[in-house]
């Protein structure tokens, strides 16, 4: 009799447990805690535009705050959690401390930062392997180039963009055997005219092609560089069809589509973990090239497709 009984509890609990998770799966709330500014056409705002997708797609109900600096950052995402959301981005590797701080006190909620490196408990990381495309547009770069210079341009020595900005350096050297590429840390995401700044310093030191991966500040690279009549790297979206003077390719990296990828786990019911999720080249809806300036010529795009391959399958590795 006490086993029937027992039986019977393990079977209520076990219920009660599963319409909890189905509970979840339909009335998830996720929120983001962004750094910049959501119309900045970088980084800021595909994490929007990514939190979105999964709003219309998934049918997730979601909310965010931009423009949140670093010393606010561990406090806003507080906010959300204590407001009972069960899903809290911040969206950017230096959200990373912030993240795991405020996980200690909320266990109940994930916690996920974009770019992050430190997974625990209650804190998923979630990447896109920026090294592979780094090695891609840096060749593409270095067989543009005519001065055998190029420029990197980014704002804080977090690990992904400082692997980003070596791999781009070993792409454009692989091109050609003399090339060189500088690194810019400009220890701001947004402000223009310090990106437009560093791309001219490297710029008047004879770097013909640049590779901007800020924010906003990202604006001023490319209006440096096409002041200055030298080629591009866009970042994040296809650039080219707002600056198709200067674009000769991009790395496309797409958030939108690795957060409706993400949480569609969410959507099945199972939940999230507290590990690493990372995307590659081989998931080409999120990591791939764009679209090509007229000025490269066919030889150099096939050159280009042919080393993405050898990435994605892993003969080259970054």
């Amino acid at each position: 009799m006490k086993i029937m009984k027992m039986s019977v509890l393990m079977v209520v609990v076990l219920c009660a447990v599963a319409l909890t998770g189905q509970a979840l799966a339909e009335n998830v709330k996720i929120a983001m805690v962004l750094p910049g500014n959501i119309s900045d056409k970088s980084w800021n705002q595909a994490g929007y535009e990514g939190l979105m997708r999964v709003k219309d797609e998934l049918g997730f109900e979601v909310a965010y705050s931009e423009k949140v600096p670093q010393p606010d950052q561990a406090e806003a995402m507080a906010d959300y959690a204590r407001r009972g959301y069960h899903y809290v981005i911040g969206h950017g590797g230096e959200f990373q401390e912030a993240a795991s701080r405020v996980a200690r006190k909320y266990p109940e909620v994930m916690f996920i930062v974009h770019n992050g490196i430190t997974p625990a408990k209650n804190v998923a990381t979630v990447g896109i392997d920026l090294k592979q495309i780094g090695i891609v547009v840096g060749y593409i770069a270095g067989k543009m180039s005519k001065t055998g210079k190029g420029g990197y341009i980014c704002a804080q020595k977090l690990k992904k963009y400082v692997e980003l900005g070596d791999t781009f350096g070993a792409g454009f050297k692989m091109a050609r055997a003399d090339g060189k590429t500088s690194i810019a840390w400009t220890n701001d995401w947004d402000d223009i005219a310090k990106g437009k700044e560093a791309a001219l310093n490297q710029i008047n030191q004879g770097a013909d092609v640049v590779f901007p991966t800020m924010d906003n500040a990202t604006i001023g690279s490319l209006q440096a560089a096409k002041e200055k009549g030298v080629y591009a790297i866009g970042m994040y979206y296809d650039a080219y069809s707002d600056w198709p003077d200067i674009i000769l390719n991009s790395a496309i990296v797409n958030w939108r589509q690795a957060m409706v990828e993400l949480f569609s786990v969410v959507k099945d019911g199972k939940g999230l973990e507290g590990k690493d999720y990372l995307w590659d080249l081989n998931y080409p809806k999120v990591l791939n090239i764009g679209t090509y300036h007229p000025s490269v010529p066919e030889s150099v795009r096939t050159e280009a497709a042919r080393l993405l391959e050898r990435v994605k399958t892993g003969e080259v590795k970054p």
